[in-house]
């Protein structure tokens, strides 16, 4: 499959690849695993695995083979590490997340805080110190405007490693907290004059890192890759935008 993704995309195509979320700390179905794992898996009575650092090393070597395809051909971005809203300050620490950190330290690795408590008041300073001393990515987001623990703030644009700024926009879309479904969660449409802000955004962590990826993840119908086209045009990286297609669903 790996190997399609190459062959179908140009050359100077690039894949950011999400890590399996039994490395996030969200509660992993003994099922999610590779068959051989799941034999080995410890797993409580609702056959949820428990994350072990031989189990997260045992996953690895099945999956690093596929990016190595990705990298052997150039296209390999980062690797994404999207932590559970459950990952807090007050039951974890972040050196929890060094042994993960360790054997990826070949590869680029951006870490998205879901647990806002990381990202407010003294916390942050920790945060992204950690980060830059392991010269992990920090992911900035942009998000509904809230307080809620999973919702990280909008108005933080940090980068802590130079090589590469990451920002992952998941729209505005109140139902982000609420929503029952990924559809719902994620179904927005930016703006015209948000998508001007993204560009500012964008255009600063540039000033700032190598490379900046942006990410748009309101991937409710075709509404990432047409806000991803808009904002090539409000950074002027193509003139016009291709003609809308009729929407399918």
């Amino acid at each position: 499959m790996v190997e399609r993704w190459c062959a179908a995309t140009p050359d100077d195509f690039t894949f950011d690849v999400k890590l399996h979320q039994l490395f996030s700390f969200h509660s992993t179905p003994a099922k999610l695993l590779p068959p051989q794992l799941q034999r080995r898996a410890e797993t409580d009575a609702k056959c949820k695995v428990k994350s072990t650092p031989d189990l997260q090393e045992a996953l690895l070597k099945f999956f690093l083979p596929s990016m190595s395809i990705l990298r052997n051909t150039g296209k390999l971005g980062v690797l994404l590490l999207q932590l559970s809203p459950a990952f807090s300050p007050r039951k974890h620490q972040l050196s929890d997340l060094e042994p993960l950190i360790e054997m990826l330290s070949d590869y680029d690795l951006a870490i998205e805080f879901r647990n806002r408590n990381w990202a407010v008041g003294d916390q942050m300073e920790s945060t992204t110190d950690f980060l830059r001393k392991h010269r992990a990515i920090f992911v900035n987001v942009d998000a509904p405007a809230s307080d809620h623990f999973t919702v990280m703030p909008s108005d933080v644009d940090e980068v802590t490693n130079t090589k590469i700024a990451y920002l992952r926009l998941h729209g505005r879309n109140k139902a982000y907290i609420t929503g029952k479904t990924v559809a719902s969660r994620f179904n927005y449409d930016y703006k015209d004059e948000e998508i001007v802000e993204v560009a500012d955004r964008s255009n600063e962590l540039a000033r700032r890192a190598r490379d900046v990826h942006v990410i748009f993840n309101n991937n409710n119908l075709d509404y990432a890759p047409r806000a991803a086209l808009r904002l090539r045009k409000a950074l002027g990286q193509i003139v016009k935008t291709p003609a809308q297609t009729l929407e399918l669903f």
